[in-house]
């Protein structure tokens, strides 16, 4: 059930320990964006998620056709504001720290033949009736299995580090393959792949391709759930997308795995 704050059994907090989500989550207010801002992310989700190669003046001409009174420089801020820079091919792709060491791409060519040798993370936008949130996943290459995810109202890196050591209590792969975002090129996050001996892999600038699986698993995610449900809150989302990730790896079969789910492939 949905977090309720009238609950006579059970506290807000026991609630979010039960669901697994922090506080700070049911207390979530929707950022502050006029109407027409958020129609515009909205729509711009949108048109990423269908067709990723789209730069920003292609973009801005689409929406202009549909109607919308706006330039460019304005669907550069939302994008900014969605973390779409680290994501979408175009000049000057990554949003990266400059004192942050990159790591080179280590998977071209590479065929993977097992779990565990590669996962990635990446991060989505999220819209919400109102507001919007962040989501981040990490999957394993394979299995196209999710082994984590987490939600979070702003782009830190304390929301992907959980992820990460979430699916690290799991397992741990040969590599690991991000963008260029300061997320992931943290030193946070960089420390705790090489202290466990984890090879670390970034996609090139521009080459939203060099992390296609988590790609398709964002079209899924939004085509099959988000787009459907209309989430008005982060604790309904956070239990719609349980639910999803559950159907995603144990009951969804996947044409590229023979038709079988990724828990089958990745406990298999």
């Amino acid at each position: 059930m949905l977090i309720d704050s009238n609950s006579s059994q059970l506290s807000i907090r026991r609630q979010c320990k039960l669901l697994d989500v922090e506080r700070s989550a049911y207390y979530y207010k929707p950022l502050g964006e006029s109407a027409l801002s958020l129609q515009l992310m909205h729509r711009i989700d949108e048109l990423y998620t269908a067709h990723p190669f789209l730069g920003l003046l292609k973009i801005t001409d689409l929406l202009q056709k549909e109607g919308y009174r706006i330039n460019s420089k304005r669907i550069h801020r939302l994008r900014q504001k969605m973390g779409l820079q680290a994501i979408y091919q175009k000049p000057n792709l990554s949003k990266k720290h400059p004192e942050h060491r990159i790591y080179p791409y280590l998977l071209r060519g590479v065929e993977i033949k097992h779990v565990d040798q590669v996962w990635s993370t990446d991060i989505t936008y999220v819209r919400l009736t109102g507001g919007f949130v962040y989501l981040v996943a990490v999957i394993d290459w394979y299995s196209r299995y999710v082994l984590s995810w987490e939600l979070s109202n702003s782009l830190d890196t304390s929301f992907c580090l959980l992820a990460l050591e979430k699916a690290m209590s799991q397992s741990t792969p040969s590599i690991f393959n991000t963008d260029q975002g300061v997320q992931f090129t943290s030193d946070a996050f960089t420390k705790k792949l090489l202290e466990n001996k984890i090879r670390i892999s970034m996609d090139g600038r521009g080459r939203y391709l060099d992390n296609i699986y988590i790609e398709r698993l964002w079209r899924s995610v939004k085509y099959e759930d988000i787009y459907l449900k209309g989430y008005c809150s982060m604790p309904e989302t956070y239990e719609g997308l349980s639910e999803y990730f559950n159907f995603y790896n144990n009951v969804r079969p996947h044409q590229s795995l023979d038709y079988k789910t990724p828990a089958e492939v990745h406990y298999g």
